[in-house]
């Protein structure tokens, strides 16, 4: 299983949301590549980015911390936030991104996330974020009638091979994730899910991590990591079986 330390931008710094609320920000640091730096010298072995302003926005905000980012480590970086069209996902890819994650444009756009994914293969993920059952979009600003399940199946006709699902009500709370929705929609799907929302100890990791029978091959963690509440070197140990 997979850990990725997770930054999310917002004019150009790390912050950490709750519920995804942008006047509920905790500015960690003015400092992005520096940030991926600390967490890839911790073994880190991938990074998970969020333009927060471009998800808001519906198109990218913040190009240079991104670039920042990747040149300051080298592991891959996946990124995601606003990403709506072709030109920005070769944008992001020239930069070095290694994986780019769409995800209103699945709601929105479905024949751009389509195109991505014949063009790009599994550089393409899509990010399911759910609220009460139902997928959010537009920044988690608003809900549709779809079910988290619904949209994967949908991705998954059109060649998605990887979702990173993010339960909003437990997201930036430390509350832990909702394992019975994450599992439950790996085992229905049958795609590769990547966990992310709520993270809060290294009893989730080990949670997590037995659920990858069910198809769960990561977890993202934001908070728990930006506190001190878990330490990532221990999370790593249990990821690979060591802990």
């Amino acid at each position: 299983m997979i850990l990725f330390p997770a930054i999310d931008l917002k004019e150009g710094q790390c912050v950490r949301l709750i519920e995804g609320r942008m006047d509920l920000a905790t500015v960690y640091s003015q400092d992005p590549g520096s940030t991926a730096k600390t967490w890839q010298e911790q073994g880190a072995e991938f990074i998970h980015v969020v333009d927060l302003d471009g998800a808001f926005a519906g198109q990218p905000r913040n190009r240079d911390s991104i670039a920042q980012i990747v040149q300051a480590v080298n592991v891959p970086v996946q990124v995601g936030g606003g990403i709506r069209d072709l030109a920005t996902i070769e944008d992001l890819l020239s930069l070095g991104v290694q994986r780019v994650i769409l995800g209103s444009a699945a709601i929105l756009e479905p024949q751009f996330v389509a195109e991505a994914v014949e063009k790009y293969g599994e550089r393409i993920l899509v990010g399911i974020d759910a609220k009460d059952g139902l997928v959010a979009i537009q920044g988690w600003g608003e809900t549709v009638e779809k079910t988290a399940l619904e949209l994967a199946l949908e991705v998954k006709k059109w060649g998605i091979g990887t979702i990173v699902f993010t339960d909003i009500r437990r997201d930036g709370k430390l509350s832990g994730p909702n394992l019975a929705a994450t599992g439950e929609l790996a085992k229905a799907s049958g795609l590769r899910v990547i966990a992310s929302g709520g993270v809060s100890s290294l009893a989730d990791i080990r949670a997590l991590k037995e659920l990858t029978a069910d198809g769960v091959v990561g977890a993202i963690m934001g908070k728990a990591l930006y506190s001190g509440a878990v330490q990532l070197p221990e999370a790593l140990a249990i990821a690979r079986g060591e802990g």
